[in-house]
């Protein structure tokens, strides 16, 4: 699994939906559900997938009107004996028998629908995989069998995200259907408005989508913006509530996200009112030009990753010349430090710098440096 361009790359709202859809079809018309093969869901760390779980079991629990009840196994923390139980003797003492472990304790009722969540499968090293083959295709381990109503579902990083993976066996990836989440802005919003996310940080994140998540972290970097460390910033803020001092909380907000991104969110909220929709400037729409540093300094940067997300691999829409052109005309009018910063940030994207030595106003500005 080591080319994820080969799958499909879903948000996890799309893969609720369909998942939910096929799963909610098959309880009703009663099709046993291990013929529909299992989900793995991969991507790199807090990108949401083990809430995707929760969100299939929830939809499964509306669509159907039964009790869907997760229980979740993390691979990495067992081994292959842990999964088929302990040996015990017989009544007559003459054989082994195998205690089932407490992940078959499920209710195998007709008014429940069990989902079984086999997480950080890709961490589990290799010989605990080669266990989870019964469990994705023949729902059972040895002797000891998933309840009919009982839906597995594996999730993992993938070997290039730098995490604790393993290459998935071809054995046991081909039990599978196999699924890249894929972080996506309006599917983050629409779930974190559900979870009451900090407003501040809903806010911040609409006016600038690309800090969501880093698609790049660098190997000396180990605090980095993702979906679930944006969480942890808004938990901070909903504790400290209407007292929260942002500058007194700077440290613990670095620690989440990075401290660029906190720098930037900071400034953000002390100057939100006088700054412009970064995607507005591109269109040629803005006219609205903030005055105070900081607000500049979180404007650059923005501009910047607006830039960036729209410049990589797997971008919805790659930036025209156009929306630089009109970016151009718009950062001419920044004192000239901002500017240097801006396209300094800009250069070290090599598909755009070509566009932009296509540009008047960003020609003028090499040439008046």
């Amino acid at each position: 699994m080591k080319d994820m361009k080969l799958i499909p790359r879903v948000t996890v709202n799309t893969l609720v939906r369909e998942l939910g859809g096929i799963y909610t079809a098959a309880v009703k018309s009663g099709w046993p559900l291990k013929r529909i093969p299992t989900p793995m869901l991969w991507g790199p760390p807090g990108v949401g997938k083990s809430a995707g779980a929760e969100q299939l079991a929830a939809a499964i629990e509306t669509g159907t009107g039964k009790r869907a009840a997760v229980t979740e196994v993390r691979l990495l923390l067992f081994s292959p004996i842990d999964l088929r139980g302990i040996p015990v003797a017989n009544r007559d003492k003459t054989l082994a028998e195998w205690l089932k472990p407490a992940v078959f304790d499920m209710d195998p009722s007709e008014e429940c629908v069990n989902l079984l969540f086999l997480d950080e499968l890709s961490a589990a090293p290799p010989a605990v995989q080669a266990a989870a083959y019964q469990l994705t295709l023949d729902r059972r381990i040895g002797e000891h069998r998933l309840p009919d109503n009982c839906i597995v579902v594996g999730a993992g990083n993938r070997t290039s995200d730098r995490s604790a993976a393993y290459r998935m066996p071809n054995a046991l990836a081909n039990r599978m259907q196999h699924y890249e989440i894929a972080v996506d802005f309006p599917s983050w919003q629409e779930w974190a408005i559900r979870n009451d996310v900090h407003p501040q940080v809903l806010g911040y994140l609409a006016f600038d989508n690309s800090r969501l998540y880093d698609e790049e972290v660098r190997e000396d970097q180990t605090a980095f913006a993702s979906p679930r460390s944006w969480m942890f910033v808004s938990d901070i803020l909903n504790i400290m509530g209407e007292r929260a001092d942002l500058d007194a909380l700077f440290n613990q907000i670095s620690a989440c996200v990075g401290t660029d991104t906190a720098l930037s969110f900071l400034a953000w909220c002390r100057n939100h009112s006088e700054l412009p929709c970064t995607e507005e400037i591109f269109q040629g729409k803005c006219s609205q030009y903030p005055s105070i540093p900081d607000a500049l300094y979180a404007l650059t940067a923005s501009m910047a990753k607006y830039v960036e997300a729209r410049s990589g691999c797997g971008s919805r829409e790659e930036i025209t010349e156009t929306e630089l052109d009109n970016m151009s005309a718009y950062a001419a009018r920044f004192p000239a430090d901002y500017q240097a910063c801006l396209y300094r940030q800009l250069w070290r994207i090599e598909s755009v710098r070509r566009k932009l030595m296509r540009i008047p106003g960003f020609r003028l500005w090499m040439r008046r440096r």
